[in-house]
Formats: C-alpha cells, sequence, structure tokens
C-alpha cells in the first residue's frame, strides 16, 4: 500500500485552436512523476469549444493518472463554459465547481474563486450596485469552496482555485492587478476547515508560493509562472502528500 499521493499541479494551459500537440511531453512528463494530476483553470484561450476539443484530444492521448480540473476566466470569455466542462468530463477529467472529489484517501475541494483583493484593501459591498455584484461574486465563491471542503472527511484536504487566496502570491504582478488577481475571502474557508495545501493559477508574473494566515502552503502553479523559473523542466508543481495510516500519523 503506498504511503503518499503524488500531485501534479499546472494553471494557464491557454490552449490554442491551433495547440495540437503542446502538450504531449507536459501530459507525459506528469503521468511519469505523479498520481493525479490537477488543472487549476484557464484550460482555453478563448474559452471555445475548439480549444477545449484540442486539449481533450492531448489528454486522452498523453495521460494515464486521474485528472482533477477547474475553470479559470478565460474559460468564460466566450459564454461556451458548459461545453468546455463536458467535454472535459467527456474525456475522464473530473470537473469540480463547488465541489470535492478524493483519491487515495486525500480530498480535493475545487472553485474558480473570483477578484477583490487582500486584507485590509479587498474590495467592500458598499455604493453602487455593480460594486456590490462584484463582492457578492467573491462571497459566493468563498461559501462554494467552504461548502466543498466541508463534504471532505479526509485527514488530507486539497483546495483547487485559479484565483489566488493571499497576496503573497501575486507579489510580482503590477500592484494596480491585485484586486483582479485574488481575494483574501477565499482565504478564510482554507483555513477553517486545515487544508493541507492550495493550488491556484492566474497571476503569470506572480511568486511560486506562499502561506495563508493559518500557515497553509499556497502554491501558484500558473504556466508562465513555472516554465519562466525553470525552463529545464516541465512546468508543473509536484507535491507529495501521506495517505492511509501515514496521514493520520
Amino acid at each position: 500500500m503506498k504511503e503518499t499521493l503524488r500531485i501534479a499541479a499546472v494553471a494557464d494551459l491557454h490552449v490554442k485552436k491551433t495547440g495540437q500537440g503542446s502538450l504531449h511531453a507536459l501530459f507525459a512528463a506528469a503521468t511519469e512523476q505523479a498520481d493525479v494530476l490537477l488543472l487549476c483553470g484557464d484550460l482555453t484561450d478563448y474559452g471555445l469549444v475548439e480549444e477545449a476539443k484540442v486539449l481533450a484530444k492531448e489528454i486522452t492521448a498523453s495521460l494515464r493518472i486521474p485528472v482533477i480540473g477547474i475553470l479559470g476566466n478565460h474559460d468564460f470569455e466566450s459564454g461556451k463554459q458548459d461545453d468546455v466542462v463536458r467535454i472535459m468530463i467527456d474525456a475522464g477529467v473530473t470537473m469540480l465547481d463547488g465541489d470535492s472529489h478524493e483519491i487515495e484517501g486525500v480530498g480535493f475541494a475545487g472553485v474558480k474563486g473570483f477578484g477583490g483583493g487582500f486584507g485590509r484593501r479587498q474590495l467592500g459591498a458598499w455604493g453602487e450596485d455593480i460594486i456590490k455584484k462584484f463582492v457578492h461574486e467573491t462571497i459566493e465563491e468563498a461559501l462554494k469552496l467552504e461548502q466543498a471542503l466541508a463534504k471532505l472527511r479526509t485527514p488530507q484536504k486539497i483546495a483547487v482555485i485559479h484565483y489566488a487566496p493571499i497576496h503573497a502570491t501575486v507579489v510580482g504582478e503590477p500592484e494596480e492587478l491585485y484586486p483582479f488577481l485574488g481575494s483574501s475571502r477565499l482565504e478564510e474557508p482554507i483555513d477553517r476547515y486545515r487544508c493541507n495545501a492550495v493550488f491556484h493559477g492566474h497571476a503569470h508574473r506572480g511568486f511560486l508560493e506562499g502561506r495563508t494566515k493559518g500557515n497553509v502552503p499556497v502554491y501558484n502553479v500558473a504556466m508562465p509562472l513555472l516554465a519562466a523559473n525553470d525552463g529545464s523542466r516541465p512546468p508543473f508543481r509536484v507535491i507529495e502528500v501521506p495517505v492511509g495510516e501515514a496521514a493520520a500519523v
């Protein structure tokens, strides 16, 4: 019986209609180095059906491990997000949106998330109606994450998000963009349910890792960021978490 689960994660694939074969090496390496692969949003470039079909072919041709995915903001661009989800599911991907999933005794909770900013500078639901709607969307995403985590009864809990839950992993991006890169409201359920790790993307020029107030490790796995930091390795992050009896020790 295995003692650890090797989790690979990457975000911001931004697959284009002309992207056939572009992910073969990455997916083949993930199959060799990990037991499960997390796709943390922005699977497609414009949220087109044709792009999703290209990605689906890459997945079915090159991956031999379970895949868990969530959508990112780019996947909503063309209003075809439901079709993108269906195509991913048909390719064998477990898609999460306020849902949870378990592999080898490790629980995964997934949600897209949203913006709003961090700490004392996060946007409040005050003033014009459109500002209140923006903040309400963030709160709804945080509640979906909380509900997904609450369903898990596993000793190990992994949060899969597209937007950043902490400020530290967006540092490196222009400060003017911070409110649109994530929200501290996503951090609250992560700490409350004592997650073991968090993966997100979206901040292509951010920082590779940080920690929540509750000391949960947060990994920014945006593919452009990983590629820029170490071009000698396939652009995904791998961590190991204990499973079974090892997790309870």
